[in-house]
């Protein structure tokens, strides 16, 4: 049972906004209702829309017959017929949310991460952290920049992990009843290690994949799990970089490093592989690529074709950007080759390309992008999906490299608020109701009603069933849900919204 009154959203349009915002303060914040308790033949909705809710949650009765017309999409759920086991769903840990974070007054940092991580809010189980810096930092900083200390004796965490990383993770285990799985990503060696002698504009690794430099470089990752493990934090996975295809930009204006395939495909077979095996961090979950959705099947066929290598990775991470530009059906095919591996979102955000504007407060669009994505990806085979930056200023940083992009809650420390984008909310209707260990099941509608609107529906671990319906058109929807176990789910989706369907 719930110990907490909902608060409804305090909405705020901005200039030229599709939609709205909802203001949070130190002394105010929206909240999510629990779905329980959910008495027997009733199914609960909950909704989002443009004009109108924020996660509003409403009972209604199961029926015995549908109400269906001609118009109506009839979605038939099926749960004997069941695909892949879910992850979660998450958002990253930088420097830059600290930052804004720690730049609220103490009531207010705690409405926020309780939005993110409170059982009043959408409970992430997921967090990214980055290893060492990214662009999302204040500057470019590794953990041993001595040259040729390849035994890492002088690794050491710097001040941004004590002040930006570490208390802001705890706080947010400490308010969450779920677990929160974290999972390491770095940007690039240090500078020492690489061709071009610094962390920036690609460069690869020195010297032969079999090397020092190689074997030094897989320490440093392990050194990490160990400083963080020294602060009472383990983590569930860890990438072997960020988008290893960046590097071959050698203008790369932040971090980056690049890693073939065949680089990575031997890092982790003759060095990251055998010696987290040998270590404290062997149930630790070694998770490829990190990058475009672009570079599949390939990029698996090169590594995981390895039996060597293959048996050290339990994952396949997946970066959202191009995602509009190559097809869905990569995703299948790399399913149908390597069935054992997860596949799962790392990294998303809105903002990013050269010609569009970083921060786009209340922006309803962007949140659709959210959902949408979410939605095709999990129906081809994907496990969880993971937000970029917790939490953005005005500007979308900061970032040193300038390299602005939007964020599920803005923050206004001028006047200690901050604003939850519709990202957030579209975002929640996932990550709130689709626990960890959801499987999804069949949920059968016409192919025209997939593509105005996109669904998934899944078979919760407490047996429960859940169902996500994003209608992307501007007219209302009738539907009927028909479970042979429960009876006909009779409802309408808004215009322009997304909803979250819960039932026995």
């Amino acid at each position: 049972m719930q110990n907490w009154a909902r608060n409804e959203c305090k909405p705020r349009e901005f200039p030229g906004s599709s939609s709205f915002t909802c203001v949070c303060s130190a002394t105010y914040c929206d909240t999510v209702d629990s779905y329980e308790p959910l008495s027997s033949g009733t199914f609960v909705v909950y909704t989002s829309s443009q004009h109108g809710d924020r996660l509003a949650k409403r009972t209604y009765k199961i029926s015995k017959k549908s109400n269906a017309s001609d118009t109506s999409v009839m979605y038939t759920v099926n749960s004997t017929a069941q695909y892949q086991k879910m992850t979660g769903f998450g958002g990253a840990f930088t420097d830059s949310a600290g930052y804004n974070i720690l730049n609220l007054s103490k009531p207010a940092q705690d409405n926020l991460l309780k939005s993110y991580f409170h059982p009043s809010g959408i409970e992430y189980t997921f967090g990214r952290v980055p290893v060492a810096s990214c662009d999302f930092s204040l500057r470019i900083y590794s953990y041993d920049d001595y040259a040729k200390d390849f035994s890492m004796r002088k690794f050491k965490l710097v001040e941004e992990d004590f002040q930006y990383k570490i208390p802001i993770i705890k706080r947010a285990q400490a308010m969450s009843k779920r677990k929160i799985n974290l999972i390491a990503s770095p940007w690039s060696a240090p500078a020492w290690m690489k061709d071009n002698n610094k962390m920036t504009g690609g460069g690869q690794l020195i010297g032969p994949t079999t090397g020092k430099y190689y074997e030094a470089y897989a320490l440093y990752l392990l050194k990490f799990l160990d400083s963080y493990a020294s602060q009472n934090l383990t983590f569930w996975g860890l990438t072997m970089l960020n988008e290893p295809s960046a590097g071959l930009f050698f203008n790369y204006s932040f971090q980056s490093m690049l890693f073939s395939p065949e680089n990575e495909r031997d890092f982790v077979k003759f060095h990251l592989g055998p010696m987290a095996q040998n270590s404290s961090y062997k149930d630790v979950k070694i998770i490829m690529l990190d990058d475009q959705r672009l570079f599949l099947p390939f990029w698996a066929q090169k590594i995981l074709g390895d039996p060597d290598a293959a048996k050290y990775i339990s994952g396949i991470g997946v970066h959202w950007y191009r995602d509009t530009i190559s097809p869905i059906e990569k995703l299948d095919e790399t399913h149908e080759q390597f069935p054992d591996q997860f596949l799962l979102y790392t990294e998303s955000s809105n903002g990013y390309e050269a010609w569009s504007v970083p921060v786009m407060l209340g922006d309803w669009p962007r949140g659709e992008s959210y959902s949408e994505d979410i939605l095709w990806d999990v129906n081809h085979w994907v496990t969880g999906w993971v937000d970029w930056n917790l939490a953005l200023d005005e500007d979308g940083g900061p970032n040193w490299a300038k390299n602005f992009v939007d964020s599920g809650i803005i923050v206004n420390a001028k006047d200690d608020e901050f604003y939850k984008q519709p990202m957030f909310y579209h975002i929640g209707h996932f990550s709130k109701f689709i626990v960890p260990d959801s499987i999804r099941i069949d949920f059968i509608a016409k192919e025209m009603a997939f593509q105005l609107a996109p669904s998934a529906a899944f078979l919760l671990p407490d047996g429960r069933k859940a169902a996500v319906i994003l209608n992307k058109q501007t007219v209302p929807m009738d539907i009927t849900i028909k479970d042979s176990d429960s009876g006909y789910l009779n409802a309408q989706v808004p215009a322009k919204s997304i909803q979250t369907y819960i039932w026995s």
